[in-house]
């Protein structure tokens, strides 16, 4: 069985290569400087609050304050924060945003239990491999029957994370992850009408992940046939081809951690390709955005059914979180202003008549692809006033797999994040794996989120 196995790796000494670490130091920062970013803009403002009234012993720091509360509550605030942008990363594979359900739990549960950063490090590894193998064991499965693969797979994430910071052995932890089953869920009805259910999903996985390793070292029991059934997540919440193998294998040899990509723009990975071949074909059009006549994309099915869904309005969003999961809308201001940046899903811009026109004029054709949407390729044709029509490419969407973000434009984006700060920030997670504790992380992202955020910032 698949649970039993993955326990024994979740527990056991690591022995990660260096760029595993190196890699997941990346991630780290980065989800940092969004869930900075968000405190400075109070994006994730009713987390913060409830976190704050649950209270509880002084265990975990919320990110952004100085308020200690108990290490749910806290891991709840922080998935929020680092996913309240849409800017963090995502595993193509899974299709989830693997930083914004384990760096919660790592946090919490190590400042709760006196980890050194490097035992914190090592879980938030253990964290991205179960995220990522999770959620890719059914490509767009979870999606398809209409839930958030963030959520899903979240919850047996952090549930490792915490049980491994506890301290629990194998046969208890493998309890924690049949019992983070149960709590399996995140609907994407969010997507018609822009609410803000799924800026809340990373928190409530982390804060039941952490749950769910208490009470197992509490002596309740879950299912070791959660993941391979009868019954188990794949059979009730995906629909499609899944492979449950696929969770334990090669573990320890194959990383998905180093797979991960960071996101340049604040808007839904599925989009991302089709913005950056509209860049491109502008580009090698030479003309300027008022000579486009129409903008005509290839688009996976499956990104299609999130961000060109025809129940909503793509051109006037419901909202500027609906904005971001507009693939017309978001092409059409990426392609006026040439930069996507936080500030661009500012209410203020939902009704810019040069922002509505040029999204009305973008249509697609669905482009079936042998790879999972979030790795597509990215086509645009634009068809320009003087009858030329000019096609922009790109292989996958900028910022992971063969078009990694670069060090120079990780630390531009966290700049636009947090501020004069970045630099200490950056220099403090690099240091992690020696640190025999957190405390400086914490202080600085207090520190760097109480500075008033800008109008500019947010754009690499």
């Amino acid at each position: 069985m698949i649970a039993p196995e993955l326990a024994r790796w979740v527990v056991a000494p690591l022995d990660a290569p260096a760029e595993v670490d190196a890699a997941a130091l990346r991630h780290l920062l980065d989800g940092l400087g969004n869930a900075i970013a968000a405190a400075r803009t109070g994006a994730a403002r009713p987390a913060v609050e409830v976190a704050r009234g649950l209270g509880g012993p002084p265990e975990a720091t919320i990110l952004g304050t100085s308020t200690r509360v108990s290490a749910p509550a806290a891991a709840l605030a922080d998935g929020t924060l680092v996913h309240a942008l849409d800017f963090d990363d995502t595993h193509a594979g899974g299709l989830v945003h693997a930083t914004a359900v384990v760096l919660p739990a790592a946090l919490a549960v190590g400042e709760e239990r006196g980890a050194t950063g490097r035992a914190v490090l090592d879980a938030a590894i253990v964290g991205y491999e179960v995220a990522c193998r999770v959620a890719a064991a059914a490509p767009h499965g979870f999606h398809r029957r209409g839930l958030h693969a963030t959520m899903v797979a979240g919850v047996f994430s952090s549930a490792a994370v915490a049980s491994r910071l506890m301290g629990l052995d194998a046969t208890t932890t493998c309890h924690a992850l049949g019992i983070a089953g149960s709590q399996a869920g995140g609907l994407l009805a969010f997507l018609a009408t822009g609410a803000s259910t799924k800026q809340l999903h990373p928190g409530l996985a982390s804060q039941a992940g952490i749950l769910a390793a208490r009470l197992a070292a509490a002596g309740a029991t879950g299912p070791e046939t959660v993941f391979d059934g009868p019954d188990g997540v794949f059979d009730a919440l995906s629909e499609g081809v899944a492979t449950p193998s696929s969770i334990v294998d090669a573990l320890g040899e194959r990383w998905e951690t180093t797979q991960i990509g960071i996101k340049p723009w604040p808007t839904c990975q599925l989009a991302h390709a089709t913005m950056a071949a509209a860049q491109d074909a502008l580009a090698r059009a030479g003309a300027s955005v008022d000579e486009i006549v129409a903008v005509r994309a290839g688009v996976h099915p499956d990104s299609a059914s999130v961000v060109c869904a025809p129940d909503r309005d793509l051109t006037r969003p419901a909202s500027p979180y609906a904005a971001k999961f507009s693939l017309p809308w978001s092409v059409a201001v990426m392609l006026l202003d040439g930069r996507v940046g936080t500030d661009t899903y500012d209410p203020d811009n939902l009704d810019r008549a040069d922002i509505t026109g040029l999204a009305a004029r973008v249509t697609w054709d669905l482009t079936p692809g042998d790879g999972v949407a979030a790795d597509a390729a990215g086509d645009v044709v634009l068809t320009l006033a003087d009858g030329r029509t000019v096609a922009g490419h790109v292989d996958r969407s900028p910022g992971g797999g063969s078009a990694p973000l670069s060090d120079e434009a990780l630390f531009a984006k966290l700049e636009g994040n947090v501020g004069p700060g970045a630099e200490r920030l950056a220099a403090a997670v690099q240091a992690l794996p020696q640190a025999p504790d957190f405390s400086t992380l914490l202080s600085l992202a207090a520190e760097t989120a109480a500075v008033p955020a800008s109008s500019e910032e947010g754009a690499p």
